[in-house]
């Protein structure tokens, strides 16, 4: 009888372990974090001869999850900073964090970092209409997308492909924090319905 709270601890232990999340969970919870999600934070880096050469930049940013492989479909606007800092960035190169959305303890709950490279389609691109109906799937307010004729002009369509993951689940122990290989994150899928998807390059 004297063993029974050394093995109950010793259970305990081995089910926290095995409750563990590993870099696949976090893969999947990243897919449905921005599967369900469709805001987040756009930032790039000001380039060189800008007063703030090198200072980072970001803004909210609306983005769809329109391609199979965990793309990004956004709207792109050239006359913006985050447009200006991109396109003047060798690879036009950008990041977007996502994070659960607001509850009690947020710091608690799965963000993810994407660092990745902005391709910009031209205002005759061929995909568009595909592009804002998936889109509009997430943002039924965007009356600014390309095509409509009360559109903002600069509007263009742009996909956005991470290239490197970065993952909280939450605080460590319980959760997985650090990099998911980008196999494994474009792999994964999220458990809600996907939107309309565009099969990703």
């Amino acid at each position: 009888m004297k063993y029974l709270p050394l093995l109950a601890s010793i259970f305990a232990t081995i089910s926290i372990v095995s409750a563990k999340e590993t870099v696949g969970d976090a893969a999947h919870i990243a897919r449905e974090l921005i599967q369900t999600s469709s805001i987040g934070t756009l930032s790039s880096t000001y380039p060189s001869g800008h007063d703030l050469a090198g200072q980072p930049f970001g803004l909210m940013e609306y983005y769809a999850p329109c391609y199979a492989n965990g793309s990004l479909a956004i709207l792109f606007f050239g006359i913006s900073q985050n447009g200006r800092n991109i396109l003047a960035s060798p690879g036009q190169a950008a990041s977007i964090s996502i994070q659960s959305p607001p509850s009690y303890s947020l710091a608690t709950k799965p963000r993810v970092a994407l660092v990745g490279n902005v391709t910009v389609f031209s205002s005759h691109y061929e995909g568009g209409e595909a592009l804002k109906e998936c889109y509009k799937q997430s943002h039924p307010d965007a009356w600014w997308v390309p095509g409509n004729k009360a559109g903002v002009h600069d509007a263009v369509w742009a996909r956005f492909d991470p290239h490197t993951i970065y993952f909280v689940g939450g605080f460590g122990g319980m959760h997985y924090i650090g990099h998911i290989p980008l196999d494994i994150f474009q792999n994964a899928h999220a458990a809600s319905p996907p939107r309309m998807r565009i099969q990703g390059q």
